[in-house]
């Protein structure tokens, strides 16, 4: 498009996650009237560390904002794979590392930084909180979407970012959230309640033969602190899973005592637990007027640490394809057709999780998709 037509662009995005912020951000850039809208009264993220991907960091440099997020961010060399006892069963080096002459190691940040940093970006009053999406009416070449606090907006463009329980995604599907029978356990701790476990930054994935439990280490050097997230089989599908620590020690028995010995001293007060769900395949993700992007599209499973990534990328190619193409639908088109393949991989990929009987990649996604 060009750009004085996408100066006169109005686009409404549902939802101030990573994928909304991110989008919001690449959208100003290309000089598009852009607001957030978020149903939470602040923005707030806890539980857990995740890992910025090379595709993310290399994004990110395009945007500019590549400093902001590597202040707060560990830079880490290796995925390393042990069995439940600390036996090193695989080692490999991040994909992608050293693309085009520049350091994209993969870092890790913690969520509510992530999420800091990236609102933090945006130009004031861009975000708008206390805006929780209940109707949305497509009328073609713009959508309307009114809010339980009573307001309203109408856009030449909508953005479902809105999340697995997406309220835009109900224009394309009735899909609803599958749980995968298991549950996730999250906390950042201090490097010294690691059981001198944190001897370097690579990210450290512990998995039991006998149950296929996994506990997830990674290191945030940067706060002096772990992000520990221990997954196990669960049928309880409850959203927000209420745990006991005995509970915990029993799902984690067959693993290291010093994993144990963190768990005996965790404050579960700050342990977030949630029963992990997924997305079936999503068939249609825009209309002339309306998209879907992050986990409103394809969430998946966090077995791959591949849900914020695809989320986050969404945006970056979104704000292309607009770039590029004539007219606003020929560029949700364009998006789609460039992002369902690869991230309905990542969801395959996600829910086929780990068989630790056979694990001859930490990258499985490198054979299905090309970031």
């Amino acid at each position: 498009m060009k750009a004085e037509d996408l100066q006169k662009l109005k686009i409404a995005i549902i939802g101030g996650g990573y994928a909304g912020a991110t989008a919001a951000l690449a959208l100003h850039q290309i000089g598009a009237n852009v607001t957030v809208y978020e149903q939470a009264r602040q923005i707030h993220e806890v539980g857990a560390g995740i890992g910025l991907r090379p595709a993310v960091i290399k994004l990110f440099r395009k945007l500019g904002v590549y400093e902001d997020i590597a202040a707060v961010t560990t830079a880490s060399p290796s995925h390393d794979i042990f069995d439940a006892q600390g036996n090193l069963i695989h080692s490999e080096e991040w994909p992608h590392l050293n693309d085009d002459g520049e350091d994209n190691s993969t870092r890790f940040i913690h969520r509510g930084d992530f999420i800091d940093v990236l609102t933090g970006l945006l130009p004031e009053g861009m975000l708008k909180l206390n805006h929780k999406a209940e109707r949305i009416e497509d009328h073609g070449d713009s959508a309307t979407v009114a809010f339980t606090n009573g307001s309203q907006v109408t856009a030449d463009l909508v953005i479902g970012a809105d999340g697995i329980k997406s309220k835009v995604r109900t224009l394309f599907s009735d899909h609803q959230p599958v749980f995968a029978r298991c549950h996730a356990y999250r906390i950042v701790i201090d490097a010294k309640d690691a059981e001198g476990l944190m001897t370097d930054d690579a990210f450290r994935m512990y998995i039991d033969k006998e149950t296929n439990g996994m506990i997830y280490f990674l290191p945030l050097r940067h706060r002096n602190q772990v992000s520990f997230d221990i997954t196990v089989p669960s049928e309880d599908s409850s959203w927000n899973p209420q745990v006991t620590r005995e509970e915990v020690l029993h799902s984690i028995r067959n693993f290291d005592d010093r994993l144990k010995r963190i768990v005996e001293k965790l404050d579960m007060d700050q342990l977030n637990a949630r029963s992990a769900h997924d997305l079936d395949p999503v068939d249609v993700w825009n209309s002339r007027s309306v998209a879907l992007i992050g986990d409103a599209a394809h969430a998946m499973l966090h077995h791959q640490g591949q849900g914020a990534n695809s989320a986050v990328l969404d945006g970056g190619i979104l704000a292309d394809q607009l770039v590029a193409s004539a007219t606003v639908a020929e560029a949700l088109d364009a998006y789609t057709a460039e992002r369902k393949e690869p991230t309905q991989a990542l969801q395959k990929i996600s829910r086929a999780s780990w068989d630790p009987n056979a694990i001859t990649t930490a990258f499985p996604e490198k054979e299905a998709i090309d970031y």
